[in-house]
């Protein structure tokens, strides 16, 4: 009996900490970790068919770059290049929109631009929609293990204070594993 299980893939946890079900209408933010994007939006279905893919890239390369990623995956996703501030959809478009990257990704943002992405991703969200940051905090260790550090904590804690002020409520740290930070905030369906 093999000790270690195929077929899960390096990007299982984002998989089911993401909860993106077939037919939903996921919009990723940024043009980063496209090996993780492809294997959440594998979990879509098919455009047309049963849910929708979207992506917003800076500029035309990292939009190139999404396309690739995409095509090589086998997903069909709608790449625009656009600012992540004044997003080309509209209003209720999408159940999930995930921005992903380095630790403190958000905050590094300067406090405008900040608020204008959080605030465009509230607006194209539709009622009961999640906002999902996902966040690297260091490379795992044995066994997928690793402490997050004080760092990593303060990082979760402005993540949420970041969606807070956006108007996402509830807004909670999921997990931190394998060298990943899950923050989640929904949109009331008030």
């Amino acid at each position: 009996m093999p000790i270690f299980r195929r077929g899960a893939g390096p990007h299982a946890l984002a998989v089911a900490m993401s909860g993106i079900r077939m037919g939903e209408r996921l919009l990723w933010i940024g043009a980063r970790e496209l090996p993780m994007l492809s294997a959440i939006a594998a979990k879509v279905g098919p455009m047309g068919v049963s849910g929708r893919v979207a992506a917003v890239a800076g500029n035309e390369a990292e939009a190139d770059a999404a396309r690739a990623a995409a095509a090589r995956a086998g997903i069909l996703a709608d790449i625009e290049v656009a600012s992540p501030s004044s997003l080309p959809f509209e209003a209720d478009s999408f159940d999930l929109a995930i921005v992903a990257g380095p630790l403190r990704l958000v905050e590094s943002l300067p406090a405008e631009t900040r608020s204008a992405l959080l605030g465009e991703a509230h607006r194209v969200l539709r009622r009961g929609g999640r906002m999902l940051l996902i966040e690297r905090y260091g490379q795992p260790r044995l066994f997928g293990l690793m402490a997050p550090s004080d760092r990593t904590t303060a990082s979760g804690q402005e993540a949420e204070a970041s969606l807070q002020a956006a108007g996402f409520r509830p807004v909670r740290t999921l997990a931190q594993r394998q060298g990943l930070m899950f923050v989640e905030g929904l949109k009331r369906n008030l």
